[in-house]
């Protein structure tokens, strides 16, 4: 599809399918440094400003601009995080479905090199608490999407909610960005997720994980090897996808890029917009490329746009 045809499905984002996040819900204090520092230095760094973050969060935030609605499984704690997150919810007209009184919520510092390129360092909290009661007052609807991040995947937990997955009727879709902690899942947690046929979504380094060498044969081989959805986001250029139907590449936004946090939950948020709303992987991966370069163009990682500024920005195209 051309940039200019996504403005003509801009107007149909609405939801057709549920959409269930599970994830977190933290704070990020956004940095720049000049360089990531060395062992034993002291590094000045410019304090950027304080936002709500978490994959979870960051698409949630996303969904509700596009006017697409999300059940919002992020664990709210007690605390000075909890209580910063609870108010920025607010004022975004989001809250959550799961409170945990039993400790605060995790944060973040973001270090942002001069390229625009991230590094976290991250403090875990309850968004981290998954058992079996938390996640059965989760009320799905038998067609609903549900999506998943590597970082409770990989967590204590990530068997609990694995084990609970495997039980959903069969019409319940997953779509899980493993991100950076997609290294930290065991094996064999990984093939029973992947048994469930969810459709992942991937960035370049995550792919190497999983043994990619030339990105075209990654693609090309990936349905006969795993069987599900493959998103491979390759930044500048794009993003690649493959499913039964057989694979392609979805054309990029070029933008001046800022700092890069949020830019792939804001992606992952485009494209469940979209696939909610009905749209094939190509068009709703479209719209992913086009939030994702908007937001790397500005501050932060909770800086989604709206259907008008998303409208304006793809006009420029």
């Amino acid at each position: 599809m051309p940039h200019s045809a996504l403005v003509t499905l801009i107007p149909t984002l609405q939801n057709k399918r549920q959409l269930c996040l599970i994830g977190a819900a933290v704070v990020d204090i956004v940095t720049e440094t000049p360089a990531l520092p060395k062992r034993g230095t002291d590094v000045e760094l410019t304090e950027k400003g304080i936002h709500v973050g978490g994959c979870a969060l960051n698409i949630a935030i996303a969904l509700k601009k596009l006017g697409v609605e999300s059940i919002n499984a992020l664990p709210i704690g007690q605390g000075k995080w909890a209580d910063i997150i609870t108010a920025a919810m607010a004022e975004k007209g989001l809250t959550s479905s799961l409170q945990d009184p039993s400790g605060d919520n995790g944060w973040c510092l973001a270090l942002v090199e001069p390229d625009g390129e991230r590094t976290f360092l991250s403090v875990s909290g309850v968004e981290n608490n998954w058992n079996q009661q938390a996640l059965e007052q989760l009320k799905l609807q038998d067609n609903a999407i549900i999506y998943l991040s590597g970082y409770q995947l990989s967590s204590a937990c990530g068997e609990q909610i694995v084990t609970w997955l495997e039980t959903l009727p069969s019409g319940i879709e997953l779509f899980i960005d493993f991100g950076p902690r997609i290294g930290d899942i065991p094996k064999p947690l990984f093939e029973r997720l992947i048994k469930l046929k969810p459709t992942i979504s991937l960035n370049r380094q995550e792919a190497e994980v999983l043994g990619m060498q030339e990105i075209n044969a990654f693609v090309e081989q990936w349905h006969n090897q795993y069987g599900c959805p493959l998103i491979l986001r390759i930044d500048s250029d794009g993003a690649l996808f493959a499913t039964q139907d057989g694979y392609g590449n979805v054309a990029p936004f070029k933008a001046t890029v800022v700092d890069t946090i949020g830019a792939g939950d804001t992606h992952a948020g485009g494209v469940l917009a979209g696939l909610a709303s009905g749209w094939e992987l190509p068009d709703a991966i479209l719209l992913g490329n086009a939030v994702a370069s908007y937001v790397v163009s500005h501050v932060g990682g909770d800086c989604a746009p709206s259907v008008d500024e998303i409208t304006h920005y793809l006009n420029q195209y």
